[in-house]
């Protein structure tokens, strides 16, 4: 298991005025990433390093976002104000995953804005939306070449804020963890409101740390 992204919801101003507010804070210019067809949202994409990236999400006016889960968990976000939706952990076998939490993954895509696919399956969006602590995985199925972790990123990400409990995640998993995961500290407090994912530190070349 590996952190692979983290997602944050654009708030009501929509996705393109957060792309440019993180773009300031962190000195590094996003992507676009195209729309994800199967839950009616569209992101922007941040490569980092490690082979990692961060995407900002919204929701789009279609009738598939209403149906898919992961496009209820972006709108639900997005109606409070927005912000950390999500980390993502990416595994190379989902199917112990799927016999520990007794679901199948299900496919999900992305369409480029220059009409490539990328493709993976994905668990645990419902489980984030119940108790937003806990991140979901991926086990991407496309070739290499289209992953984002084939984009070069300079910016690291070097803690996670969680408001929630080790124990909990650490069950979510099927594993122990330290205060380290996959190279990235792991700070738990107990959540002054609801619990997920509160704050993210980046270190940016010629900017140094940078809280968000």
């Amino acid at each position: 298991m590996r952190l692979d992204h983290l997602s944050y919801a654009a708030g009501p101003a929509g996705l393109d005025a957060e792309v440019v507010r993180l773009q300031d804070l962190l000195g590094a210019k996003f992507r676009d990433g195209g729309v994800h067809p199967r839950f009616g949202t569209r992101n922007n994409i941040l490569p980092l390093s490690g082979d990692r990236y961060l995407e900002v999400v919204e929701v789009l006016d279609h009738p598939v976002a209403e149906k898919a889960v992961f496009g209820q968990a972006v709108r639900a976000r997005s109606e409070v104000g927005g912000g950390w939706l999500a980390w993502v952990i990416s595994v190379d076998d989902m199917a112990p995953v799927e016999a520990r939490l007794n679901h199948e993954a299900l496919p999900g895509s992305r369409t480029f804005p220059d009409g490539r696919l990328l493709e993976w399956r994905q668990l645990g969006v419902t489980g984030l939306m119940t108790d937003p602590q806990l991140p979901f995985f991926i086990k991407w199925t496309s070739e290499a070449s289209l992953l984002p972790s084939a984009l070069d990123g300079t910016i690291d990400v070097t803690e996670l804020e969680i408001g929630g409990s080790r124990t909990r995640v650490e069950d979510w998993l099927g594993e122990p963890i330290g205060n380290d995961f996959d190279g990235v500290h792991l700070r738990f407090a107990s959540p002054a409101g609801h619990p997920g994912l509160d704050a993210v530190t980046f270190n940016c070349p010629g900017r140094g740390l940078v809280r968000i």
